[in-house]
């Protein structure tokens, strides 16, 4: 089976998508990960982040792959390039302070579409995104959107960045939250939406148990 799980930024859905799998026993994909293999490789390749052709590329370059956990570090899965365990080495401050830009870039996110899906359509897998229903797996067995509202989640991410002991202003991440909602929504290549057969969960109202229990009862149905 695959499951595909939507949702704009701190709606919970890499959580609900980490939880799913585990429970079923499938492998759990954040596509993230693949942004920051192709930032890590041309930043290794001392690139240019801003030349959006000689990353794109690099991007169609590559053999990614994404396989199930083989070291109890940590990790939720492996990621590998040309073989290679690359899990920790792309979660790098570099790679952080670049990868919004590279995931921009058309001809990567059409590369790295085609990667997903070679990984998708090996089934048993929970993949995570923001387009994985609509544009990397529309054949996905089960399609979920969550959703929450603005206010929440830039209250989400507000009290996860006081967490780590940082600092942090509510309406700064209120006005980073909606510019990204912008960004996501309008982009030409793949943009934010639910799929027409999406299955709509808000997080608004509803605990991350209770998104949880609706969704593994959604997929045990299928």
């Amino acid at each position: 089976m695959i499951i595909a799980v939507d949702g704009p930024a701190a709606s919970g859905k890499s959580t609900l998508a980490r939880r799913l799998a585990d429970a079923l026993g499938y492998l759990y994909v954040d596509t993230g990960v693949m942004y920051r293999t192709v930032t890590s490789a041309a930043l290794r390749q001392s690139v240019d982040i801003d030349d959006e052709q000689a990353v794109t590329r690099i991007a169609l370059d590559l053999d990614i792959d994404v396989r199930p956990p083989t070291q109890l570090d940590g990790r939720q899965y492996d990621v590998l390039l040309d073989g290679k365990d690359i899990t920790w080495e792309i979660r790098s401050p570099a790679v952080d302070k670049n990868v919004s830009q590279v995931s921009i870039y058309a001809g990567v996110r059409q590369a790295m579409t085609k990667v997903q899906r070679q990984i998708g359509l090996r089934g048993d897998v929970v993949m995570v995104g923001r387009d994985i229903g609509t544009v990397v797996l529309p054949e996905a067995d089960l399609k979920i959107y969550l959703d929450a509202s603005v206010e929440a989640r830039a209250q989400r991410r507000f009290d996860e960045i006081v967490a780590r002991g940082e600092r942090a202003n509510y309406e700064e991440t209120m006005a980073w939250m909606r510019d990204r909602d912008h960004l996501d929504s309008t982009r030409e290549i793949a943009p934010l939406r639910a799929a027409p057969d999406a299955v709509i969960l808000d997080s608004t109202v509803m605990d991350a148990e209770q998104v949880f229990t609706a969704a593994l009862a959604l997929a045990r149905k299928v």
